[in-house]
């Protein structure tokens, strides 16, 4: 995540500076900090901005979950499926996707980026 998007997120947030610092729990000049492009956006924060993304209040149930949006054969396998938590998909380790079966969390996580079903959970 770059400064330019942590920014448009906040503001889809609808939060200010120091509101988003309370909500990831840092200092608001680390919030400042990340949208002046002075320091870069660690991953666990960039996860916790797509958590509160896609927890916005009626997100939740206007979208599909991942198992039927990509038609998952082994869903009652899946971490997802089994806490019905098919938006946090990306957010789970241990998920059965295709797509992030025997990659590291790194990659799993560079993988769901570009993945529909974190992008319309957080656009």
């Amino acid at each position: 995540m770059n400064s330019e998007e942590f920014f448009k997120h906040r503001k889809i947030l609808k939060r200010t500076q120091k509101e988003m610092a309370e909500l990831l729990g840092v200092a608001l000049k680390t919030v400042h900090s990340y949208e002046q492009g002075w320091r870069e956006i660690p991953p666990y924060i960039e996860r916790h901005v797509f958590f509160l993304l896609s927890n916005r209040r009626g997100i939740q149930n206007s979208i599909s979950p991942c198992w039927e949006i990509k038609q998952c054969e082994m869903k009652e396998q899946c971490p997802a499926w089994e806490f019905q938590s098919g938006h946090l998909c990306w957010f789970l380790a241990g998920t059965l996707c295709a797509c992030a079966q025997g990659c590291s969390l790194e990659e799993k996580a560079e993988r769901c980026r570009s993945c529909v079903i974190l992008k319309s959970r957080i656009e």
